[in-house]
């Protein structure tokens, strides 16, 4: 076969090529709302878990994100698992709990203590029949150097991830501040955790600057997202939350989740949070297309 031939083979070879190359993942956007969104109600039972349930049902939610700090005391497995139950029953997933965790302990005595408190919470979670969990970095401790802090955080999640991995739990680092300002330092944490059990819980509206290339770089470690109302736009100032642009973001990464809406704005939840789910399923289904 001369050169000649060989070149006239080549328009064909690279449209066999095109044709073989893997089209771009598609997102799969599922809305859900975290329980924190009424956390006055919970906190003065006006309001109960089951409850949110019933109102996830009621305005067309796949899934729910439990923050625990007013489940009951003392805790029963009993409690846990009627309110699995009736979740089942009622075809809403309790597919996250959220804990407070201080991950930066500056003592290794400290550190343990984080970590088995974590593995007790993957136990919550396991009976919830949660396959997530959104934790919290931590402060840089006085005298510590971020370096430290967040290898400290990632110390802790590693071995955190050992135990929830086998209840088959995945441990969500939230961008919340602290050692989890920047989105660098969090991908940094993440990939020092090393393991499949562990990303990013990303809060699209907790960055304090130059929002929208921490919210590009953190997406491909996210886990579990949330929206709020407001952000901050790229001068710092606190704006009304872009939705379109991030979901359309989420869409192109091939994100495949939940997106829940954590409202903490001053307008009551009652009359707010109704308004904001609608659009927020709007555009769950528009960018799952």
């Amino acid at each position: 076969m001369t050169r000649r031939d060989w070149l006239g083979l080549l328009p064909a070879a690279t449209a066999r090529l095109t044709l073989a190359q893997p089209a771009p993942r598609k997102a799969r956007l599922r809305p859900a709302l975290c329980a924190y969104t009424f956390r006055q109600a919970l906190q003065a039972a006006t309001m109960t878990y089951q409850d949110l349930v019933l109102y996830a049902v009621e305005h067309g939610l796949d899934g729910l994100d439990l923050t625990v700090y007013w489940f009951p005391t003392p805790l029963t497995e009993t409690w846990l698992t009627d309110l699995k139950r009736l979740a089942y029953r009622n075809a809403v997933e309790i597919y996250s709990i959220s804990v407070r965790t201080e991950m930066t302990r500056p003592t290794a005595e400290q550190r343990r203590k984080e970590i088995e408190e974590i593995k007790r919470w993957v136990d919550v979670a396991s009976l919830l029949g949660a396959g997530h969990i959104r934790v919290f970095g931590g402060r840089v401790p006085q005298g510590a150097t971020e370096d430290q802090a967040a290898g400290w955080a990632a110390e802790v999640l590693a071995e955190a991830a050992q135990y929830a991995a086998r209840k088959g739990v995945i441990l969500g680092l939230e961008n919340h501040g602290g050692v989890t300002e920047r989105a660098e330092t969090i991908v940094k944490i993440v990939r020092q955790a090393n393991s499949p059990w562990v990303g990013i819980n990303l809060d699209t509206g907790n960055f304090s600057a130059d929002v929208w290339r921490q919210i590009e770089l953190c997406l491909p470690y996210a886990v579990n997202i949330q929206v709020k109302c407001n952000m901050r736009d790229e001068s710092g100032r606190v704006v009304e939350s872009d939705w379109d642009r991030i979901f359309a973001m989420v869409a192109r990464s091939g994100y495949r989740g939940y997106f829940a809406l954590e409202y903490e704005a001053k307008e009551p939840p009652e009359t707010a949070v109704p308004r904001l789910l609608k659009r927020l399923r709007e555009l769950a289904a528009k960018y799952s297309a």
